[in-house]
């Protein structure tokens, strides 16, 4: 069994979930963009090369980062708000040459919810609904979804996470003391670091390729209950919402997670 498995984007989520593969035996190589990290990656027996893409091109060393695995997981984000002018699109697009040329066959594509366009007249998605989201940010990570998707040289599984929350991300901060705070009754849809960490290792494991999940936290209080008790809990500042703003949102559903994956959430809202 080939036990080599690459990381694209060793950050928030990824370092972590590097360190928890390499705790379970396999050989990790991981990505980042920065220098100064790499010893980070080296220190937590993770083997690191420094890799980095954009529109010009991918510099670095990817044809080692992807050399020998067979299992890839995608974790970088479109970045637009840092800059809004970026085509994620090309950016997967190009790195998918690389992983045609490369021995991996299965990869992993993390994915957002945000693709999902809110809907208050289908509020339950699920991982049948059209991937129909209007942003910006939206239409680049279904664009890049797609690239993956329909590339025969392998296979690939999205996995679509909701807000990340966890291990430096308390949520209670995200809206503490804010006022006039729109969607009072529109539904959160979060996941904690643990679970999604979790529900990787899972999907690698039992070899579900060749699909899609979404992946939230079972429970979907609206935004104003969730964040009011989560501050008072927190003794921060609770915001302030607009009662006369209209709620919009969308709930997601984790059925397939839990049924497909058998998977318990170890986090509830």
């Amino acid at each position: 069994m080939n036990k080599y498995i690459s990381i694209i984007g060793c950050g928030w989520l990824g370092l972590p979930l590097a360190i928890e593969l390499f705790k379970h035996g396999y050989t990790v190589k991981g990505s980042t963009t920065s220098a100064d990290k790499m010893e980070v990656l080296k220190k937590e027996g993770i083997l690191p090369f420094l890799v980095s893409i954009s529109e010009a091109g991918i510099t670095g060393s990817i044809v080692d980062c992807l050399k020998e695995s067979e299992i890839l997981i995608v974790n970088i984000p479109p970045g637009l708000r840092k800059n809004p002018e970026a085509d994620f699109v090309k950016q997967m697009e190009m790195l998918c040459k690389y992983i045609e040329r490369s021995t991996v066959k299965n990869v992993l594509y993390i994915s957002s919810t945000a693709v999902y366009e809110d809907d208050i007249s289908m509020p339950i998605i699920t991982e049948e609904s059209p991937t129909n989201g209007q942003s910006a940010s939206a239409k680049q990570l279904i664009g890049a979804e797609q690239v993956f998707k329909t590339n025969v040289h392998f296979e690939t599984t999205i996995l679509r996470f909701g807000g990340l929350i966890g291990d430096g991300r308390n949520p209670a901060k995200f809206l503490s003391g804010k006022n006039m705070v729109k969607n009072p009754d529109g539904p959160v849809n979060l996941i904690h670091q643990d679970d999604c960490i979790a529900i990787i290792k899972t999907i690698i494991q039992e070899k579900h390729w060749d699909t899609e999940f979404n992946a939230v936290a079972p429970q979907h209080p609206s935004r104003k209950a969730y964040y009011t008790s989560l501050c008072k809990t927190h003794n921060l500042p609770v915001p302030q919402f607009d009662p006369s703003s209209q709620s919009q949102g969308k709930i997601i559903s984790n059925e397939k997670v839990e049924q497909i994956l058998k998977y318990n959430f170890q986090h509830h809202l």
